[in-house]
């Protein structure tokens, strides 16, 4: 009865608050479509010393540099759903969502990152549990190959992703996960995110391993001018590898499907001057067809290797035949979108940051683009969704989408707040515009919301909270639904 009136309730909140698009609901969607939340081993998982886990980048990284995370804190532990999946599980089926996007932990598969340090039978049976706890809750699992955490003993032993090597060794460790996993999993998704592993990683070293030129942030070692673009180079060609031993080995038996998942803003000129709108155009390919371009075409954007030059790698022509093409779909994780402005070129030192000449601003004529989430880089703009959707069916011949993430955050303040209005308003509103890009057109075949619990958020720590499910981080890692969860099962069941 509790859950009824709550549902009631919420039904009438829904149609004050958001009037027309209260209508929408899971059967305002195409047939098929799924939907679901997403999450990562290291931000999910725990156990970060059990069941013969090797340590990831992350797990060094918040040792090493507890100062570089918010609250001082680590994934040792996170929201522990590696001993609490069935719990997690239970209440996904509970909401009524019917698939589940997670990451696999290399180095619990791999705990030295590669084959000659063996397999991890504990790992492979800790995802094999979890894989089938999904399908017998009706959750359809999409599986990420790699979600940030990289082996440390790859980092050690050739440097990671700056070492052509890692090529052989993801798709290795790709071709374990399709084997052991695969006649279970009809989804899978190579890397997550990758541009963020290059310019954060190698940019100005945000996130592991820390490289970056000197000028440009507290960094012990790294070129940001070069080290983005090999990372990136070396992260396309380690997908196109594990694409092609699924293709040639697992596909035709497993009927599966598998793609990558990019992000990216969307991107408005500041104003309608050329110049803006053209800075808009360059700033969205420095950011998307960086990865999108070489998978549609096997080439880099033309106007980045215009303004790159001899720093953009080349690929050869096995190469480029190797990656053009290599997605049968394509992720996308949206959150917000940002204006864009023409600068001048600097001059002096280049960077990747800098090498589009394009200003980025969240503001026009002091007026926000949107209201500010708790992170910083978060401006809400809905409609910033359906303009990235339209732009992929335009640019790269209508692929089949999925989208990855999609979410916005509160403040951890340390009281429990179950009343997230503005996250329902968020979603609400993102699946208003989503549906209209289908409408024109768009082969979006599912959404999944970021995240199902607060989490450990990278180095916010667990400052920030992106859940519809509330974790007390105090008291037991216990889960309680905040209304946005409620609100869910209403859309799910309607």
């Amino acid at each position: 009865m509790w859950i009824k009136l709550s549902l009631l309730l919420l039904a009438a909140i829904s149609f004050t608050l958001f009037g027309s698009a209260a209508s929408l609901n899971r059967s305002s969607f195409p047939a098929g479509f799924f939907f679901g939340t997403a999450s990562s081993a290291y931000q999910y998982e725990g156990a970060a010393r059990e069941g013969g886990k090797g340590p990831s980048t992350w797990d060094t990284f918040t040792h090493s540099h507890p100062d570089r995370i918010v609250d001082r804190s680590n994934g040792d532990v996170a929201i522990d759903s590696y001993h609490r999946y069935k719990e997690d599980v239970a209440m996904m089926k509970d909401i009524g969502f019917n698939a589940y996007r997670f990451s696999i932990s290399w180095s619990r598969v791999l705990p030295r990152g590669n084959l000659k340090g063996g397999i991890n039978r504990e790992g492979i049976t800790y995802y094999n549990n979890l894989i089938n706890e999904l399908v017998s809750n009706g959750q359809q699992p999409f599986i990420t190959l790699f979600h940030s955490d990289l082996p440390q003993a790859l980092e050690d032993e050739y440097g990671g992703f700056l070492n052509p090597k890692i090529e052989q060794d993801f798709a290795d460790y790709a071709e374990v996960c399709f084997r052991e996993f695969g006649d279970r999993v009809k989804h899978w998704i190579t890397l997550n995110e990758p541009a963020l592993t290059s310019t954060q990683g190698y940019g100005n070293g945000g996130s592991p391993p820390l490289r970056c030129s000197k000028w440009v942030a507290n960094c012990s070692a790294g070129n940001s001018a070069t080290e983005p673009y090999i990372v990136t180079h070396n992260l396309i060609l380690a997908h196109a590898a594990a694409v092609k031993v699924y293709r040639e080995k697992f596909q035709i038996s497993q009927k599966g499907q598998i793609g990558i998942t990019l992000n990216s803003a969307w991107v408005v000129p500041l104003s309608q001057s050329k110049d803006d709108i053209e800075a808009a155009s360059r700033g969205l390919a420095f950011m998307y067809d960086w990865f999108m371009e070489p998978l549609n075409s096997g080439k880099y954007p033309a106007v980045m290797v215009n303004r790159v030059g001899k720093r953009l790698p080349e690929f050869t022509r096995s190469q480029s035949l190797m990656v053009k093409g290599s997605f049968d779909f394509i992720g996308l994780n949206y959150y917000t979108s940002t204006y864009a402005a023409n600068v001048p070129c600097p001059r002096g030192k280049p960077m990747v940051f800098t090498d589009a000449c394009v200003r980025f601003t969240t503001a026009r004529n002091g007026v926000l683009i949107g209201p500010k989430a708790a992170s910083d880089w978060l401006y809400v703009y809905p409609r910033g969704i359906q303009g990235l959707l339209e732009y992929t069916k335009e640019k790269f011949n209508n692929p089949i989408v999925f989208i990855t993430e999609n979410g916005i955050d509160e403040v951890n303040d340390g009281k429990m707040s179950l009343d997230d209005k503005v996250r329902i308003d968020y979603i609400l509103r993102h699946l208003l515009y989503l549906q209209r890009a289908i409408r024109n057109g768009v082969r979006v075949k599912g959404y999944f919301a970021w995240s199902l619990l607060d989490n450990f958020e990278w180095t916010a720590g667990y400052t920030l909270r992106f859940g519809l499910v509330y974790v007390d981080f105090k008291n037991g890692l216990r889960r309680y639904h905040k209304r946005s969860a409620l609100w869910f099962k209403l859309f799910l069941h309607n």
